[in-house]
């Protein structure tokens, strides 16, 4: 069954439960049981039990789970490589940006009447 999913539309409980049930479906594609899994991956069957209802679990047992199936490969592709471009390196002479900055207010909108002589 395939859980197609557009996770930038869809609730933070939609994509949990498409998550879950994904990694589930990738636990029977490979003929594991539960009780296995559970073992490999230091987690409880309980904790196995809510992924496969698409229940949230905590992200150190969706690791563990993910480890488990050998699916740490995959694991790089949740969130984009921070690394700053080469021009930020130059405009900030070479060191890591170490915060955000204060968004600039914008200017107010000009109307007639203003004038600044």
């Amino acid at each position: 069954m395939p859980h197609n999913i557009d996770f930038s539309t869809a609730s933070s409980e939609a994509i949990i439960d498409a998550l879950c049930r994904r990694l589930d479906q990738i636990r029977l594609s490979r003929n594991v049981s539960q009780a296995d899994l559970a073992a490999e991956a230091g987690v409880s069957r309980s904790t196995l039990t809510r992924l496969a209802d698409g229940q949230p679990i905590s992200l150190d047992s969706f690791v563990r789970v993910m480890k488990a199936l050998k699916l740490t490969d995959h694991l790089a592709a949740l969130l984009p490589d921070p690394a700053v471009r080469p021009v930020e390196r130059v405009q900030f002479q070479g060191t890591e940006r170490q915060r955000a900055s204060r968004k600039k207010a914008e200017p107010a909108e000009w109307e007639w009447g203003d004038t600044d002589s």
